[in-house]
Formats: structure tokens, C-alpha cells, sequence
């Protein structure tokens, strides 16, 4: 594809530069940056290894997108470098080499809330090297006070202003800036499963390892937050390569965060919506044609996807804190992207380790319950598939998952 060309070029003028920039700057002792806002370079990096399994249980009936009912044992393994350059005044560049490895159990297949958050970038058992995001970052300081932004993976440490706009251009993935949560969005650091660390009915334009190509926009004032993207969107579901044609394939996103305070303790509201543009097969076209097979790709055309979202947070004591998010998507077209729901609740509640003098532990609780449209019910009932389930001509119900 010329566009992984482009991009895998574009790497390497990135390494020669990195690598150029970092001769000259450890070349002059007597002009060393000062520490923390001075610096012009930022490195992190970080590894995380994911074991899960299963014991046998009983199952009537297994299909090709059942979870397995034997036991089974599988492991993801993710390590990701985070490399910053600050370029201008409110301008920055970042690239992030990530290496991937393992899978998840059965084939990542028989649930839609998967159980494992970091195994959707993983597509081989073997190590590879993949460029996860290459991205521009500019910010604009238009006023108010000043707020502090810690030393943090893909971030400078900055005093911004309060109000400012900033602007994100590149390789990324939506989830690094829309539907955050304090306390569930990070599968390596909180809860795995797929449908509490985002909105399991939120479709985000990503290609197989989450990532996707495009343009966001944030305006922050005081309180308030409204957020823009426009992105590329795959050719197929949960496809690698992205369709180019943007007239007729992309995914815009809008959200509102509104951060408030209750009693001097913090939380947040962020609505959010979505429409997506791409090549996508219809449920209720493929259940009326039967020379379809029951083969929702040859019901595919360019059509749209659209759904909303909401996601709360609040601090009840210094180091509690509560959440909660919910979902729905039209449910008429194939799941495309993230996995199979259309709609979605959950809700949990985190406790901070310094209750008992471990300020870095962290212990949690969550409950989310996962559903899907009548049309995606009675299409997977009539022996149809998606990429994640599909077990047959079974009753189709809620999925409820609990995590601790």
C-alpha cells in the first residue's frame, strides 16, 4: 500500500533525526536544556504480558465463533516506545515503535466483551515490530490560568493555560483522546475487558491493532471541553489496510467533557456521538435475499453507522471513585471495527491503594451488561457471522460480565 510506504519512510527520517538531534544535544555540556519545561526530548517506554485461561465447561453447541468449551490457556505480549521532539512553540512530534506478540483465547473469538483489552493489537504469535503512531501535536495558549501537565507517556511536562486549543494530525488512535476515564480506560494499568476500558458500543475507526490515520481537534476553556476528529476508516472489518476514498469513507466524532466539582471532590460528564462512513454490509438486507447466503459481506455498499455515548466519573473520597458508561449504536449494519455491541451499561468503583500504604495499588470492581440490535440478533439467529460471535441458530441475550 503507498500509504504504509509513505509511512514506514517517514519512520526512518524520523530515527535519522532523533538520532542527528540527540548528537548535537548531548554534544554541548554548557547548553544542556533545563530540566522538566526546558527539555526538548521526552522518552518512555513500557512492556505488558497478559496471561488468561479458562477451564472446560459444558456447552451444547460450539460454532466457528464459539468461545472454546476446553480449557485453554493463551498469552498477549505488548511493549511500546514513546518518543517525543518538541519542534516549535506549541509544536511537538511523537512516534511510538511497538512490539507484539502472543493471542488471545480462542482465537479472540465468543465474546464481545473480550477479556482481554491489549489483545486487539496483536495479530501474530510471533514478535513484530509495528509503528503504532506517528503524530504532529500543536497547541495554541489563548488565556486563563495556568494548569500543570505532568511528564507522561506521548506528553511534555507543561504549565498551559486554561483555555487553548490543540490540534493532533497523523497516526493515532481515538481512544487516546475521546471517552477517557479516571478510573477505566487503560487496559494495562485497569480493568482488561474490552467493554469497560471503552464504550463497547462506540465503532472507533481503527484498523486491526486499534490505530487509524486523521485529523483532531480539542478546545479546552476552564471547565469545558469539545473535542473533533475525522479519521480514516478500514476497507473490511477489522481490516489493516484503510479506505482511502474520504468522501465516502471516514469516521467524524464529537465530544463534550464538562468537569465539575462535588463537595470539593472532582468529576467529570462526557457525552459523546459518532457517525461512520464506510463499506459496510446490512442485517436486515442479507436476512430478506436469500441468494446472500446469509453472507452479510455481499451486502455490502457505502453506507453509515451512527451512535452515541455517555461517561461519567466522580471522586467520593480522596482516593474513591465511581464510574459508569453507556451506549448505543443504530445496530442496522455489520460491526466494523471495535467488536459486537449496539448496546452497553456498566458502571464500577475503584479504591487507591493508600488505605492500606500502597499508594500505587489500586483495587476495583465492575459490572457491564452488553446487548445487540434486534436486526444483529435475528441475523446471527439465521446461522449468520460476524468477526467476533456468531455461535449458530441459538436465543441471543444479554452478555454480563463482571471484573475485580
Amino acid at each position: 500500500m503507498p500509504i504504509q510506504r509513505c509511512v514506514c519512510s517517514a519512520f526512518l527520517a524520523l530515527l535519522l533525526a532523533f538520532i542527528s538531534g540527540a548528537t548535537s544535544l548531548f554534544g554541548q555540556d554548557d547548553s544542556l536544556p533545563a530540566p522538566d519545561l526546558e527539555k526538548r526530548w521526552d522518552f518512555h517506554a513500557q512492556a505488558t504480558v497478559i496471561p488468561q485461561g479458562h477451564g472446560h465447561f459444558r456447552a451444547l453447541y460450539s460454532g466457528p465463533n464459539s468461545l472454546s468449551p476446553y480449557a485453554e490457556v493463551a498469552t498477549s505480549v505488548t511493549s511500546t516506545f514513546y518518543l517525543g521532539r518538541k519542534l516549535w512553540e506549541g509544536g511537538e512530534i511523537y512516534v511510538n515503535p511497538e512490539i507484539l506478540a502472543g493471542e488471545g483465547l480462542s482465537s479472540t473469538l465468543g465474546l464481545a466483551g473480550f477479556s482481554n483489552g491489549e489483545i486487539y493489537r496483536v495479530d501474530t504469535p510471533r514478535p513484530k515490530l509495528t509503528l503504532a503512531r506517528l503524530f504532529i501535536r500543536q497547541s495554541w495558549q489563548l488565556g486563563g490560568w495556568e494548569e500543570n501537565l505532568k511528564d507522561d507517556l506521548n506528553q511534555f511536562p507543561c504549565q498551559c493555560r486554561s483555555s487553548r486549543i490543540t490540534l493532533t494530525l497523523g497516526k493515532f488512535s481515538l481512544v487516546d483522546l475521546f471517552d477517557d476515564n479516571t478510573y477505566s480506560h487503560d487496559a494495562r494499568t485497569q480493568f482488561l475487558n474490552w467493554s469497560l476500558m471503552d464504550n463497547g458500543a462506540w465503532d472507533f475507526a481503527a484498523d486491526t491493532r486499534g490505530y487509524t490515520y486523521g485529523i483532531a481537534v480539542e478546545a479546552d476553556k476552564a471547565c469545558w471541553s469539545l473535542r473533533y476528529a475525522s479519521v480514516l476508516m478500514p476497507k473490511f472489518a477489522n481490516g489493516m489496510p484503510m479506505d482511502l476514498h474520504i468522501d465516502k469513507a471516514r469516521a467524524d466524532n464529537l465530544e463534550l467533557e464538562r468537569r465539575h466539582k462535588l463537595k470539593g471532590h472532582a468529576g467529570a460528564l462526557r457525552p459523546m456521538a459518532y457517525l461512520n462512513h464506510a463499506h459496510m454490509g446490512n442485517f436486515r438486507t442479507t436476512l430478506d435475499t436469500p441468494a446472500y447466503g446469509m453472507d452479510i459481506t455481499r451486502s455490502r455498499t457505502y453506507t453509515r453507522k451512527y451512535g452515541f455515548g455517555l461517561n461519567g466519573e466522580q471522586e467520593l473520597t480522596g482516593g474513591v471513585g465511581v464510574f459508569f458508561r453507556g451506549g448505543w449504536n443504530d445496530g442496522h449494519t455489520e460491526s466494523f471495527v471495535f467488536t459486537e455491541i449496539d448496546r452497553t451499561g456498566s458502571g464500577g468503583i475503584s479504591v487507591n491503594g493508600r488505605y492500606w500504604n500502597r499508594k500505587e495499588d489500586t483495587f476495583a470492581v465492575a459490572f457491564v451488561a452488553n446487548g445487540i440490535s434486534k436486526d444483529h440478533r435475528e441475523y446471527l439467529q439465521a446461522g449468520g457471522r460476524g468477526f467476533i460471535i456468531g455461535d449458530g441458530k441459538l436465543n441471543y441475550g444479554k452478555e454480563e460480565i463482571l471484573e475485580a
